[in-house]
């Protein structure tokens, strides 16, 4: 059993992870189109993953079958097909952050399926962080309606498969094996429609090699182990609104690196979002001073 700080620490090194790579599909997406590249990550990162496996010893194979392939197809496959979509039809902007109302569709599902009930502070927080998305998103100046709603699609889309994961848990799968297993069936629907998708082909530069680079090692085979290993020991409706810590990251790397300031109102969203993940880390920080009941 993981300790409690485990998951914490999986969860903060997913959203750095996650957060930076928006940065990065920027970059790309001015050398590729955009179904190029995801298909092209996600094949290279189930390779790597599976490299690994072999290397360290572990088991290649899956009891249980199902559940992979409906998560691939699903929580890899239609998320990416959806959300670079959204990327086609509007740019790689700040409409591409509504996928980030990921977590609010999360609470809806887990109450549904799950029976998780938020509590106290918890909707505190939820309000909190809506309020703070919607600063952040600016919905009253996206220039694409169409690429909006293929964004929320795909946070939607990414929360059923999540919630799905803890209805139906894979009980004694390897992580790192069953993440591999996601990646390969995902990237199927992906690599058919970068074939049959008329668009220019890849222009090939260093840039370009080292932003796959970055995606397949880091976004796409630590990203989703991470991801995996998170849903497994950590509330979902909880875990889905740690996740809104990736567009601030994001929104503070692009400031940093790309030299893209964010006007007040992004500030205040970043702030409001804060204010709610400490709020939701409260309880853990309290009882991790009080220490195990006597």
């Amino acid at each position: 059993m993981p300790s409690r700080s485990a998951p914490l620490a999986a969860m903060a090194a997913m959203c750095a992870i996650w957060g930076y790579s928006w940065i990065v599909m920027k970059v790309a997406l001015r050398h590729a189109h955009p179904f190029d590249f995801a298909a092209q990550r996600l094949v290279l990162g189930a390779l790597l993953l599976f490299a690994i496996i072999a290397a360290t010893g572990r088991r290649l194979t899956l009891e249980r079958w199902r559940m992979a392939v409906v998560l691939g197809l699903v929580q890899v496959g239609a998320f990416v097909i959806l959300s670079h979509y959204a990327l086609l039809s509007a740019g790689p902007g700040k409409t591409s952050v509504l996928t980030y109302t990921m977590p609010f569709w999360m609470i809806v599902f887990a109450h549904g399926l799950l029976h998780e009930r938020m509590r106290g502070a918890q909707w505190v927080s939820v309000a909190l962080a809506f309020a703070g998305l919607v600063l952040i998103v600016s919905p009253w100046r996206l220039t694409s309606l169409a690429g909006s709603l293929l964004a929320i699609g795909s946070g939607a889309v990414w929360a059923l498969a999540a919630v799905m994961s803890k209805r139906w848990p894979t009980r004694g799968a390897e992580p790192l094996t069953f993440t591999a297993w996601q990646l390969a069936f995902g990237s199927v629907p992906l690599v058919l429609l970068a074939w049959l998708h008329p668009h220019a082909p890849v222009r090939w530069d260093g840039e370009y090699a080292l932003a796959l680079a970055y995606s397949t090692v880091f976004a796409t085979a630590g990203g989703w182990w991470l991801w995996t290993y998170v849903l497994a020991n950590a509330p979902a409706g909880v875990t889905g609104l740690n996740t809104l810590a990736i567009p601030v990251i994001a929104v503070i790397a692009s400031w940093l690196q790309l030299g893209e300031r964010p006007p007040p109102h992004e500030l205040a969203g970043m702030a409001l979002i804060g204010v709610a993940l400490a709020l939701l880390a409260l309880p853990g920080l309290r009882r991790a001073v009080a220490g195990p009941a006597r």
